[in-house]
């Protein structure tokens, strides 16, 4: 069977977006494929990172991580640093993978840079950290490791995929809280997937579970202010071009 896709599912984030709890939901099912973890090449065995990482091993390598040992099964990559490629690179992977199916989660802006704040905080200071995010130099450095702009700017991001991938699959975060059941159900359907064929045991201790959260490290309020203004743009260009609406900063701007 010659197989028409390297990758076959494509998640391009959010970064803080859920894309690890939605990769091994995914996983539960007999018909997906996961690559191996070669860590540090990867990152575990969800994100490949082919694009940014390791485009210069090239393209049979790519193919042969991702190839299952039935090519009949779907291959995912969910790596959110996809989300930022440039026109060149979309247009190869689209040349490398015609008939994938993209997923692109969004979460509420200021809520998911305060999450990809925090898990740089954990990175560089561990699980026990106590002292609050000030607006300091440590604070400007997460600000360019996180790469908030770049993660964040998702018309932008959107736009340059839909060039190439026009039925691009856009989910909101806050969904998976507010209808998770009805969310997973229309992701398998969409990806043409039975859930019904899925482990039920497995999937059902994941719909109750988040693979990965930020530990809640204190942020002084002027950090939050500064990431509410930082983000503002791409919250009102997602309402006014996609009608996509978030409530999670609201409650951070309130507590």
């Amino acid at each position: 069977m010659t197989r028409e896709n390297i990758t076959d599912i494509l998640c391009i984030g959010c970064q803080k977006g859920s894309t690890s709890w939605l990769h091994s939901v995914l996983s539960t099912h007999p018909g997906t494929h996961v690559f191996p973890n070669i860590d540090p090449v990867t990152s575990t065995n969800k994100e490949a990172h082919f694009w940014d990482w390791n485009h210069k091993r090239g393209v049979d390598w790519y193919r042969t991580l991702m190839a299952p040992e039935d090519p009949a099964l779907k291959s995912m990559d969910f790596t959110p640093e996809y989300a930022f490629l440039n026109d060149v690179q979309i247009a190869e992977c689209k040349a490398l993978n015609p008939g994938a199916r993209v997923i692109y989660i969004l979460r509420d802006p200021l809520a998911r840079a305060v999450s990809a704040i925090r898990m740089h905080m954990l990175w560089r200071f561990g699980k026990d950290h106590a002292e609050p995010l000030h607006m300091d130099d440590t604070f400007r450095f997460f600000l360019t490791a996180a790469r908030l702009t770049q993660h964040g700017d998702y018309l932008r991001n959107l736009t340059a995929w839909r060039r190439h991938y026009p039925d691009l699959t856009v989910l909101n975060y806050e969904d998976f809280h507010t209808d998770r059941e009805g969310s997973v159900r229309r992701i398998f359907a969409d990806l043409d997937l039975d859930i019904e064929a899925a482990n039920q045991q497995r999937l059902k201790k994941l719909m109750g579970s988040r693979v990965w959260e930020s530990a809640k490290f204190p942020i002084d309020r002027p950090v939050l202010m500064f990431l509410q203004g930082l983000t503002w743009r791409f919250r009102q260009e997602t309402q006014a071009e996609l009608g996509m609406r978030f409530a999670e900063g609201e409650r951070l701007l309130a507590d």
